[in-house]
């Protein structure tokens, strides 16, 4: 990459909307990951090689979606809601796989890097995870994922309509039950209640 860190971290807080210790994280979690799954111009060249799920969605994620261009909406950014300030970046092309971990211990170590910094923990935490080690402010681990075709990024694999309300799902996901295709609404139940039509 050729982008600083600092640079890096400019772009994801103007991104983010303010600079935070979640930014910090997010950034360097992004440049650990990219250099553990060969990937050296994200937003360029490499940019459909990789594929990054993320575990939370809290400060972090803004970054690394920042930093890697990944996103949602091109299907290379994944969601999962397990609340841990992990994510896993993932070469679609070797299959190379690196989870990163922020280490929760982190949090206490920041007052040894930052002892001037007193009665402010998030201001301590914010410069001090600027010049950790990674190795204090990570857990790496080397995985294996399988990604689900429908998954992947992409145009979708099918779109059936659902037999319930009649809006069309897509990437598999409509559930079938009672030989009939749902969608996950009309198959679990609905998060929203429709007030009008």
């Amino acid at each position: 990459m050729e982008e600083t860190f600092e640079e890096l971290l400019e772009r994801s807080t103007k991104i983010h909307g303010h600079i935070c210790a979640g930014q910090v994280i997010g950034v360097r979690m992004s440049i650990i990951g990219l250099r553990e799954i060969d990937i050296n111009e994200p937003r360029g060249v490499d940019r459909k090689k990789f594929y990054v799920l993320v575990e939370i969605d809290r400060c972090a994620t803004d970054a690394i979606q920042s930093v890697t261009g990944c996103s949602l909406g091109k299907r290379s950014l994944k969601w999962l809601d397990y609340g841990i300030m992990a994510a896993t970046f993932v070469n679609l092309e070797t299959g190379k796989a690196v989870r990163i971990t922020a280490l929760e211990e982190s949090r206490e170590l920041a007052k040894k890097y930052m002892p001037d910094i007193v009665g402010n923990k998030y201001q301590q935490q914010l410069e001090a995870y600027r010049i950790m080690p990674e190795e204090e402010l990570f857990k790496i681990e080397q995985v294996k994922i399988t990604i689900p075709e429908e998954d992947m990024p992409g145009r979708p694999l099918g779109r059936v309509q659902c037999d319930g309300c009649g809006d069309w799902v897509q990437d598999m996901r409509a559930i079938e039950k009672g030989g009939k295709n749902l969608c996950k609404s009309c198959a679990y139940g609905r998060y929203y209640k429709v007030i009008s039509a």
